[in-house]
């Protein structure tokens, strides 16, 4: 009985948290949608092989190949992570949006496989793209809506996740090379 009530007390704490982040972004961008534009910095040092140790707001982390790349195998490499950008991303949207909807979720889990041709990396193919080729997203939503909900769900996800669009549309990206010469 306990751990009902535990559950049910922590899916409180989410939906607060969750209403109370929503109405906040909505006072704030009705007050000043100047406040609606944030910029996100992210910095990272060579280490090892090939890894290279990322600073990202409080947060670092540490990025690498496994040894068949060149790396020290000691970290997820960076499409592994950009996978789980995507992945924690769709988990955030997901529930943002279960909770605007009104939908009830009793768990979540989301699977990305993705083709990479390590040919277009090498340089060995110019006609191979050195990102990947195709990513599969798997959402396994468990909860008592009817699928038709959960479908209205899965829409409104793909079109307001972030890195979701990020993979999707071109995005511009400008590269400056800055050296000590």
């Amino acid at each position: 009985m306990s751990e009902i009530l535990l559950e049910n007390t922590l899916e409180t704490v989410r939906s607060q948290k969750l209403i109370a982040a929503g109405t906040a972004w909505g006072d704030r961008i009705a007050a000043n949608t100047a406040s609606a534009s944030l910029t996100f910095t992210t910095s990272g040092v060579s280490t090892g092989s090939v890894s290279s140790q990322i600073t990202a707001g409080k947060h670092s982390f540490t990025v690498d190949e496994p040894a068949a790349l060149a790396g020290d195998d000691v970290a997820a490499s960076p499409v592994e992570f950009a996978l789980g950008a995507l992945i924690s991303c769709q988990v955030v949207v997901y529930r943002l949006y279960a909770q605007q909807l009104g939908l009830k979720i009793d768990s979540l889990e989301v699977n990305a496989d993705a083709d990479l041709d390590v040919r277009g990396l090498f340089g060995i193919e110019a006609t191979v793209r050195p990102g990947f080729g195709d990513v599969r997203l798997k959402v396994k939503i468990d909860g008592p809506e009817t699928r038709e909900r959960y479908e209205e769900l899965q829409a409104a996800v793909d079109t307001h996740c972030p890195v979701l669009d990020i993979f999707t549309n071109p995005t511009p990206v400008s590269v400056e090379l800055v050296t000590s010469n």
